[in-house]
């Protein structure tokens, strides 16, 4: 079966090379997704694009001209499962079907550092879904969204929804700290678990207004929040990730604490 589905790969791309990324500046990050697809056949998926929507072996070329890096990968064993486990919300008996016997990885990536790239980049793996793919997987942020909802985010293209598909929320003993920030060219953000509650809604609000403002904030900067308390950005500190992780976050996070809590420390 493997060398079957590697034939698959082959046939249509006989000579993968390292493919060409959109232009980009040094200082814009790349968003790299993984968009698993059951294609009988390379010229199902090329079939299926939409419109204005063209492939090559080292390409996906969207209507405005813009060239995203493309490269097939074979499926493995684990994937699926990593997929699964990823996933904001459970997919589909579809999504899953497609998933469970999917026979190419579609991997795409692109810059980010701008809701405008962004939403480009979630266009560009909305083409590929549509022509069958069960969903997408970002490396940025370890999250996966099946079809269905990658579909619907991708039309909302609003700053909640583009949010919401690529910021995780991870909750430690005593922090609330974010992943994915990076695709906006933003540093993550942290915050102590006794400053939020347990759905931690205070950090989603940040998060939000960051997104809908489409620039970082900075040390110092103050943030008002019209149903709860203050915040302060107080410093800007190294991830905790390796410097050769893909969730590493090369501008840092930042420490966000309440006013309550700056005023009890001093």
């Amino acid at each position: 079966m493997f060398v079957r589905r590697t034939a698959f790969l082959k046939a249509f791309f006989p000579a993968v090379r390292k493919g060409r990324a959109m232009k980009q500046t040094g200082a814009s990050p790349t968003i790299t997704f993984r968009i698993p697809g059951a294609w009988s056949h390379p010229k199902e998926l090329l079939e299926r694009l939409p419109k204005g929507f063209r492939l090559s072996p080292e390409t996906l070329l969207l209507p405005d001209g813009t060239e995203l890096k493309f490269t097939p990968m074979p499926p493995d064993e684990q994937f699926a499962g990593v997929f699964l486990s990823a996933c904001h919300r459970p997919p589909t008996d579809d999504e899953r079907a497609v998933l469970d016997r999917y026979t190419v990885n579609v991997g795409l990536s692109g810059p980010g550092g701008s809701l405008e790239s962004v939403l480009a980049m979630m266009q560009a793996a909305a083409a590929v879904v549509k022509a069958g793919g069960a969903g997408v997987f970002i490396d940025n942020c370890a999250l996966a969204h099946g079809r269905r909802d990658w579909l619907a985010m991708t039309e909302d293209a609003g700053p909640d929804a583009v949010s919401f598909a690529f910021v995780a929320i991870v909750r430690r003993p005593r922090e609330l700290s974010t992943v994915g920030m990076r695709v906006m060219g933003f540093p993550d953000l942290w915050m102590p678990a006794s400053e939020v509650d347990e759905r931690g809604e205070m950090l989603v609000r940040i998060i939000r207004s960051l997104f809908a403002a489409d620039r970082p904030t900075d040390v110092g900067r103050w943030l008002a929040d019209e149903i709860g308390p203050c915040f302060q950005v107080v410093a800007n500190e190294s991830d905790k990730f390796e410097t050769e992780s893909v969730l590493h976050n090369p501008c840092g996070r930042l420490k966000i604490v309440s006013l309550k809590e700056i005023a009890e420390g001093n």
